[in-house]
């Protein structure tokens, strides 16, 4: 089982270095590339001022984010839903580095870049060239973005995650692969990823009685040695 993370944030301005704060976070779960319905959602208390030109992108003011919650009060709860879980982030750059900030505000370690994957640097591989926004993406993956009228981080990692598995091949491959671990027959052992079967009716040969001789009398001189024996020709 292999469990991912789409994280996204919203926030005051660019730059936590200059005293920007985080405003929003948004994380969807999936466990082999499919979304299992639990999530972590969370409006915060900036505490400070939200410039007009940030308002515009997410819709988030001041007012209304008075009384939610700070960052500290739902850092454990944060840090326990990502768990040790490979974080998946578009543009992941930006986005840690506001998580991190957040994170040494109440003296809590850091979360090391090695365990983020970022689909910004997935897309401009695979797309080369081209817009690689979240918008560009849904429409270059036909998933379907009509709500998304202003930024949410909820509603950009739950895009993100269907954009994600499309990165990594589509639904179409996970289904592959999902069969390709169900065993059809009797199991007589089985591992975490594979199955090892019994056929049930042994296949016939398509060795003619004459090509058996013939293979017999090739492979005579090698004695016991001779590999091809253990086939029974």
């Amino acid at each position: 089982m292999h469990t991912e993370i789409i994280l996204d944030t919203e926030t005051t301005g660019l730059d936590p270095e200059k005293g920007d704060r985080l405003v929003e976070i948004g994380c969807v779960e999936l466990v082999n590339s499919v979304p299992t319905g639990r999530t972590f959602h969370a409006y915060l208390d900036p505490e400070r001022d939200i410039p007009e030109d940030a308002v515009r992108i997410h819709g988030l003011t001041r007012d209304f984010l008075k009384g939610k919650p700070k960052f500290a009060q739902v850092a454990s709860d944060l840090v326990s839903f990502l768990g040790e879980s490979t974080i998946v982030i578009h543009n992941a750059e930006f986005d840690m580095k506001f998580i991190n900030s957040e994170l040494r505000r109440c003296e809590r370690p850091p979360i090391a870049m090695g365990r983020v994957i970022d689909t910004l640097a997935m897309a401009r591989r695979k797309h080369p060239g081209a817009s690689n926004t979240l918008d560009a993406l849904c429409a270059r993956y036909k998933v379907d973005n009509s709500k998304r009228t202003k930024h949410g981080a909820l509603l950009d990692a739950e895009l993100l995650a269907e954009v994600y598995v499309e990165l990594c091949g589509g639904r179409q491959k996970a289904l592959v692969l999902e069969s390709a671990r169900k065993p059809a027959g009797p199991v007589i052992a089985q591992g975490e990823q594979s199955y090892i079967q019994t056929r049930i009716k042994e296949l016939p040969s398509l060795v003619s009685g004459e090509e058996g001789t013939a293979h017999r009398n090739a492979i005579a001189p090698l004695g016991d040695k001779g590999l091809w024996l253990k086939y029974g020709l």
